[in-house]
């Protein structure tokens, strides 16, 4: 995977870290247990898309360029933006049918509600939470903007609305919070899948089901649950037939990204680093261009009448 924007930050605050030499704990883990989540069969779903439709119904988002059942959007890959919160893509990775022609796999993106989100614990003014239910929510009327969660985010998944000078805001899948706080209900998604490829309940019932899966076909999956381990762990857990990394999904480690972002931020904002070394960078940059024009005045030729 190439080094894009978002990663070359990364890397740059991990050396900043090293270099600092500080450390801070990260905030303890909940039982992951007592949570709920999500759990994908990638081998059932079959690309309709009906899960973007219920995302965009339930988030009063607005409609997208293409309808929801045209199949000409999946011949390109997309990522969720401030007006797509989930999306699905079509992989073809050379797996072939029963009548020997190939057969793609679909995959649903959204947030992964981390069980100790990086977005969360990057955002310096508490803009993004972790609710009891285990999501990742946000509040607009606390976010300034700084766009500290979408370098922090190991999914790379919040969107930032570039196109609202006003009052921007950070977009991404609320878990449908709201439906499962005050009704007890399903993640609009959950509710609408035809071949019920995705299922909603306590993490460690999933958890126990995927793996019940994996032993009963072990043809039928690889032995990986993708969201058990990844970034300390996921609300959202897959199944699949194919390697993530074939299929669209980021290899990220299984320590929590916490852990980073609170050295991070520790190194940088408590020893008050990070303003010196705005000021010496710009400082130098003044001295550097102020002896650049001298030079230049002392070589322009003399002008004779």
């Amino acid at each position: 995977m190439k080094l894009n924007r978002r990663k070359f930050f990364k890397h740059m605050g991990v050396a900043g870290a090293l270099a600092a030499g500080a450390s801070s704990p990260a905030a303890a883990a909940p039982a992951m247990n007592q949570a709920v989540g999500c759990l994908v069969d990638l081998t059932r779903c079959v690309g309709c898309r009906k899960c973007e439709e219920a995302c965009n119904a339930v988030n009063a988002l607005p409609p997208p360029p293409q309808p929801f059942d045209s199949i000409e959007v999946l011949d390109h890959n997309r990522r969720p933006d401030p007006g797509a919160f989930t999306v699905v893509n079509r992989y073809i990775t050379g797996k072939l049918d029963a009548n020997n022609r190939p057969e793609p796999t679909y995959v649903k993106i959204q947030c992964m509600h981390c069980v100790e989100p990086a977005c969360a614990s990057a955002c310096i003014v508490g803009a993004l939470t972790r609710s009891p239910e285990g999501a990742v929510i946000y509040d607009a009327s606390k976010c300034i903007g700084c766009r500290y969660c979408m370098v922090a985010c190991p999914f790379e998944i919040p969107a930032y609305e570039y196109h609202d000078p006003i009052m921007p805001r950070v977009r991404k899948c609320t878990f449908c919070y709201e439906r499962i706080q005050k009704t007890g209900g399903l993640p609009g998604c959950a509710t609408i899948c035809p071949v019920e490829a995705i299922s909603f309940g306590p993490r460690q019932q999933l958890m126990e089901q995927a793996r019940r899966r994996i032993k009963t076909n072990p043809g039928r999956y690889i032995d990986h649950i993708y969201g058990e381990h990844e970034a300390g762990g996921t609300r959202w857990l897959y199944l699949s037939a194919i390697d993530f990394h074939k299929i669209g999904f980021i290899d990220v480690p299984s320590k929590p990204m916490p852990a980073l972002t609170e050295t991070i931020q520790h190194a940088l904002f408590s020893y008050l680093w990070s303003p010196a070394l705005l000021y010496g960078l710009l400082g130098g940059f003044m001295w550097w261009r102020k002896k650049n024009m001298c030079d230049e005045s002392e070589t322009l030729p003399e002008v004779r009448s």
